[in-house]
């Protein structure tokens, strides 16, 4: 567990062997199995929208599938119903059903001569309007449409933003001499290859506007942080010091990156800027000091460190200063990492022989364990900090899974060829 504290202690072994932007095969979409579910799911009815039957049954098919997958929503069977946006719903018809809420659109062509996707929300029971959009796209963006209104429609029922326009970045290992730096959708789909290597490539890390994906490669023979922009391809070093440089984190602002690096000794946390400049020493310890990820109001760093005989989790003032214990329950803690609204973290912790997803309430500093599997690793919060994604394993190989906070929603994401890991989810799109 913590490989990455084990590979601190390595020497290189990474080669990149392409930098492009390449499609995936279909073969390496991931598939979402929901293995958990709400406790009190909103019961909710996604009608049929009008227009080309093909395009707007994609759309349909979209909405529903994010809504269903959230684990918060119980979808009606909307059979034998048309209705668009236009239509005044009848609202006796859908409360018999037991709807809660309806939504109703339709795809049809903007002024500009692509297609527009316009829809309604209605609280059932009020018999009112909750809200609507109209949304330009196109055939090729059909899917990421319908996200759109999935998030619009998962706000207006939960009070919370929704996520499934995000986009998440992971690793599969193809084979024993091919692994694969993925980006894909929230839902898995739409995956494209960002990097391909003979060896592991580790600790992918969003930039906060969604622009850049930090990582590091082993293609020197030693690990370097790299910082890769996803509309040009192009990518920059941050971090090539003596030594090993790895496992970035950006700062909210995007400005600055917190690294682990050895080229003073032993493996201490640094903050560079985006460029690479500006080194600047957090950490002073003889232990292993790794994993940092900041706070979000950008004021701490939290980081893993041995440095009380046993991995667990610290944090210390971008200012430097005096190193605070943050965790104090079990032996072995690793991999902090703070949620969007700055009240809990999640880790992993070693319980009952495995490793397993935590999560703490930072005011009271109660800890929850999420899952009951051995080999979970590397947890990632969704932007809207409802979810956290992990890379575990199920059946052998690995897998990543979707938990919420109180642990009730719970979802698997696997390929159907390759083992999947690092994962990290992305922010909120512009």
């Amino acid at each position: 567990m913590s490989r990455i504290l084990s590979q601190l202690r390595r020497s290189g072994l990474l080669a990149v062997c392409a930098w492009a932007l390449l499609q995936a095969s279909a073969h390496a979409q991931l598939t979402i199995e929901i293995t958990g579910a709400g406790a009190n799911r909103i019961p909710v009815a996604i009608a049929e929208f009008g227009g080309d039957p093909a395009a707007s049954g994609v759309l349909t098919s979209v909405i529903r599938g994010d809504l269903e997958r959230s684990g918060l929503f119980k979808m009606i069977d909307t059979s034998g119903v048309a209705i668009t946006e236009t239509t005044p719903p009848n609202f006796e018809d859908w409360k018999s059903r037991g709807a809660d809420a309806l939504a109703a659109g339709s795809l049809g062509s903007s002024a500009d001569g692509r297609q527009e996707a316009r829809f309604r929300l209605y609280d059932v029971a009020r018999e009112t309007v909750l809200g609507g959009s109209a949304f330009v796209t196109s055939k090729a963006m059909l899917r990421a449409a319908g996200h759109r209104i999935a998030d619009v429609i998962y706000e207006k029922l939960t009070g919370e933003p929704g996520v499934f326009s995000t986009r998440i970045a992971y690793v599969v290992r193809v084979n024993a001499a091919r692994y694969e730096l993925h980006i894909a959708d929230a839902d898995g789909q739409n995956s494209q290859v960002a990097l391909i290597s003979k060896e592991p490539i580790i600790s992918p890390s969003w930039s906060p506007d969604g622009d850049r994906l930090a990582y590091v490669s082993f293609e020197n023979k030693k690990p370097v942080v790299y910082v890769h922009s996803l509309a040009s391809g192009k990518r920059v070093v941050v971090a090539n010091f003596k030594g090993s440089n790895s496992a970035p984190a950006w700062s909210p602002d995007g400005r600055r990156l917190a690294v682990v690096l050895s080229k003073e000794g032993g493996s201490q946390i640094f903050l560079v800027n985006a460029d690479g400049a500006g080194a600047q020493r957090l950490t002073s310890s003889s232990a292993i000091n790794t994993e940092p990820n900041f706070s979000p109001d950008g004021q701490f760093v939290y980081f893993t460190s041995d440095r009380g005989g046993s991995p667990q989790i610290y944090r210390v003032g971008i200012d430097g200063g005096d190193v605070q214990r943050i965790s104090f329950e079990g032996s072995y803690n690793v991999t902090p990492r703070i949620s969007p609204d700055g009240k809990s973290m999640a880790f992993v912790s070693r319980r009952d022989g495995g490793f397993r997803l935590s999560v703490m309430d930072l005011a009271s500093r109660q800890v929850q364990v999420l899952t009951d599997s051995y080999k979970d690793e590397s947890p990632s919060f969704a932007p809207n900090g409802r979810m956290i994604l992990i890379a575990t394993e199920a059946g052998g190989r690995g897998v990543l899974s979707a938990v919420s906070t109180d642990g009730r929603i719970k979802q698997r994401l696997s390929i159907s060829a390759g083992d999947v890991r690092e994962p990290a989810w992305g922010p909120f799109n512009k």
